[in-house]
């Protein structure tokens, strides 16, 4: 039946992930929506890509968002100076003190980053990677090492090296947290909030700041 071959690796399931990625080219919203509308089409659960009712809706998504926070603090101020990465994110700078812009990056952030790029690298390839090479620890491992070093690529273009940097390390955690308890609302609450920090160091111009604390 359809459905089943739109699971597997052939002819259907290779063109069902040419489209997700050309989806991905677009933007991570869409390939997101394609995801979803390839859920519908095979039969897939959206458990699989991690949609599960939490225990508590309130623990998951503070801790989450928690996480998040002091993921990206502890990038800023210790890891991405260790890198040698600039104090200042040129990319958006221009959002300091831009009070008209941050309506626009926060909506991109949620719609962007929190959903699209989670349900695409770590929902979707996770079940794509399980699959195709099982549910081993081993084969966990390369899902997670995987998926980051194409989330860490997929920032290349939009803040070069630096971004990749960044993306390597979340996409590492991020993924390791997914892959272990099978959550997709935890690592959205987590990229969301690391992203609207990041918004904030930037709009109250702290960069500097943040990056000089532990780091000199």
């Amino acid at each position: 039946m359809i459905r089943s071959r739109l699971r597997g690796f052939g002819t259907p399931g290779l063109f069902a992930i040419a489209a997700i990625v050309a989806g991905a080219l677009i933007g991570p919203p869409v390939a997101a929506i394609l995801v979803l509308v390839w859920a519908r089409l095979s039969h897939t659960p959206l458990s699989a890509f991690g949609f599960s009712h939490p225990r508590s809706w309130g623990l998951t998504l503070a801790a989450g968002a928690a996480l998040g926070a002091a993921t990206k603090i502890g990038l800023k101020a210790i890891v991405m100076p260790l890198l040698g990465a600039p104090a200042v994110n040129a990319r958006y700078h221009y959002l300091a003190g831009n009070t008209a812009a941050l309506p626009g990056i926060v909506l991109l952030v949620l719609v962007s980053a929190a959903f699209g790029e989670e349900v695409l690298f770590r929902g979707y390839l996770f079940e794509r990677f399980g699959r195709l090479f099982g549910e081993s620890r081993g084969a966990r491992l390369g899902a997670v090492a995987l998926s980051a070093a194409l989330f860490a690529l997929a920032h290349y273009p939009d803040q070069g090296v630096p971004g990749v940097q960044q993306a390597a390390v979340t996409g590492l955690l991020f993924g390791g947290l997914f892959a272990w308890r099978r959550n997709i609302w935890f690592v959205m609450a987590a990229h969301a909030a690391f992203d609207l920090v990041a918004i904030a160091l930037i709009y109250w111009s702290l960069e500097e700041s943040v990056a000089h604390a532990v780091v000199h």
